[in-house]
């Protein structure tokens, strides 16, 4: 059984280097997660990897089934998840090309199923939710980091945004008004609903590009792709380490 599942996101269909032992596809409550979930290895530990976009990349941010998700990990035995996240840098220490594990989190998506509780006969439930990732996970993401030599920050504030449109300079603007350091769009409800069912669930951010109106000029895919590559590496190798303490 495998105690850490990865929820790879945008740049992240698979994990390089992954030793694929089986693909699982459990049913959940909530229909299907994105895709078949595949049980791996890495450095003799295993663990879930799960493509929160499909294996083809055709779920939008607001699309993903988010319940589903987090509800056949459970199933499979994780424990402790790692949400991969492509995001946008807002403040100045958060460029390009960075890796962080942010801290906080500020919710602006609209109309996505945030909860397994519904109320009704079964009542209402709420979960504290004051620090919304694991600090647990969160400690040894930077720690797996830090020795292997790769510069990670240590917190920040995620706002996720709806998607799948990118968001407006004043949008940026009032985010950067509210604390937000960083922009994405998948963090909620995946976070919540990781701790409704008592995960461990932390997230591993990448920034792939400066938000609108952080640089000059319209935001160049080309140059997000490329960004994006360049982060796989480090990605890859801190997952190693975190996951081959597993076996």
């Amino acid at each position: 059984m495998s105690h850490i599942a990865v929820i790879g996101g945008s740049g992240f269909a698979s994990l390089p280097g992954m030793e694929f032992l089986e693909e699982v596809c459990p049913e959940t409550p909530y229909g299907q997660p994105s895709a078949p979930i595949q049980r791996g290895r890495l450095a003799g530990g295993d663990f879930l990897f799960l493509s929160r976009h499909g294996l083809q990349h055709r779920i939008p941010p607001h699309a993903v089934n988010y319940r589903a998700n987090i509800w056949a990990l459970k199933s499979l035995g994780a424990e402790r998840v790692v949400g991969l996240a492509a995001v946008g840098g807002i403040h100045a220490a958060y460029g390009p090309r960075l890796l962080a594990a942010p801290d906080h989190l500020i919710d602006y998506t609209h109309g996505r199923d945030q909860t397994f509780h519904e109320g009704g006969e079964a009542g209402v439930v709420h979960i504290d939710f004051t620090r919304p990732y694991c600090e647990a996970l969160r400690a040894d993401l930077l720690r797996r980091a830090r020795a292997a030599g790769i510069a990670m920050v240590d917190g920040g504030t995620h706002g996720v945004t709806q998607g799948p449109r990118l968001e407006t300079a004043a949008e940026i603007r009032r985010m950067e008004r509210d604390g937000c350091d960083l922009v994405g769009m998948t963090g909620m409800p995946e976070a919540a609903l990781a701790r409704e069912l008592g995960l461990c669930y932390a997230c591993l951010a990448f920034v792939v590009n400066w938000a609108a109106g952080k640089a000059e000029g319209e935001i160049a895919f080309s140059e997000l792709e490329a960004n994006m590559a360049a982060c796989v590496d480090p990605i890859q190798r801190i997952l190693t380490a975190l996951v081959s303490v597993e076996a």
